[in-house]
């Protein structure tokens, strides 16, 4: 099989579309979260604890060496970017837990049992006449 067929058959699979999808959707998400946690719940936050921008927080280190610049530590992006992965790990978490609840739900409901064979129908309905006949 050629290298060209080969990933064509690979590439058209529904399994790679999904992934797809899934990661452009994410990428969405994932920007959708920072802007909830960055816009509005940071904010509230800086409020309470007196103002503070968790963004500006950075703690500046002298130059070793003459002539170079001081070097920024800026803790407040990581604290930023921490508070964008829990909230994301929180909402990824509820879906996963609707999305359980809801298969635990189907899976609890019995499906019908299929219909009978037509051979056995037919057999019944020969037995209940051969009953009536006696």
């Amino acid at each position: 099989m050629s290298f060209v067929k080969e990933f064509r058959e690979f590439a058209i699979k529904g399994n790679v579309i999904d992934m797809a999808v899934g990661i452009v959707i994410g990428a969405a998400f994932g920007k959708i979260v920072s802007s909830l946690v960055s816009d509005v719940i940071t904010p509230p936050i800086g409020y309470l604890i007196g103002g503070v921008d968790f963004k500006g927080l950075s703690v500046s280190l002298p130059p070793l060496l003459e002539g170079q610049a001081a070097v920024d530590v800026r803790y407040g992006l990581f604290l930023q970017t921490m508070f964008d992965f829990l909230i994301v790990a929180i909402a990824i978490f509820m879906a996963v837990k609707a999305i359980n609840r809801v298969r635990r739900k189907e899976e609890a409901t019995p499906a019908a049992p299929p219909p009978p064979p037509r051979e056995q129908v037919l057999l019944e309905e020969i037995r209940d006449l051969l009953k009536q006949r006696q």
